[in-house]
């Protein structure tokens, strides 16, 4: 029963704490909101942090700062965990590594390489040639959270 009583309050003070927000703060979460939408929509481009700052009207030292306060990893891992993301789409659809890499803004394939097998524990070539076929018969919605790329603790805090 307390414990029932204590997750009620937990979820009521989640729904009212943008309430004891200051207003700045209200606007750097939108702005941080707006960086991280674009970055989910162009991560194939060549995007750098100061770019994206400037997207969300900050320093990029600041940005940094403030997005990993806001979603618990730096926007660098953010965006390359995004890319890894498509990039493990495009390797279950038979692209090349090599391609694979290109389609997500990646520009050197050893950087590519080493974190893809970072995150996923496997080289994209060996992630190319598993099986997928079980992934067929899941929802896409389902897939899609199957197969995001989960970091470890250690790894966000780079």
């Amino acid at each position: 029963m307390d414990l029932f009583r204590n997750e009620r309050h937990h979820e009521r003070s989640l729904r009212y704490c943008h309430l004891s927000m200051r207003p700045t703060e209200i606007e750097n979460l939108a702005l941080l909101r707006k960086a991280r939408d674009l970055m989910d929509r162009q991560y194939a481009l060549p995007l750098d942090i100061p770019s994206i700052a400037r997207e969300a009207l900050m320093s990029p030292a600041h940005f940094s700062r403030k997005f990993r306060a806001a979603y618990g990893e730096t926007p660098y891992s953010y965006l390359m965990t995004r890319r890894i993301e498509r990039a493990k789409f495009f390797l279950r659809q038979g692209m090349p590594v090599q391609e694979a890499c290109a389609a997500v803004g990646c520009l050197s394939i050893g950087s590519f390489s080493s974190r893809f097998s970072e995150i996923v524990h496997e080289t994209p070539t060996q992630y190319r040639e598993r099986d997928h076929t079980a992934l067929q018969a899941v929802p896409p919605c389902s897939a899609m959270m199957l197969n995001r790329p989960q970091r470890s603790t250690s790894d966000v805090l780079r």
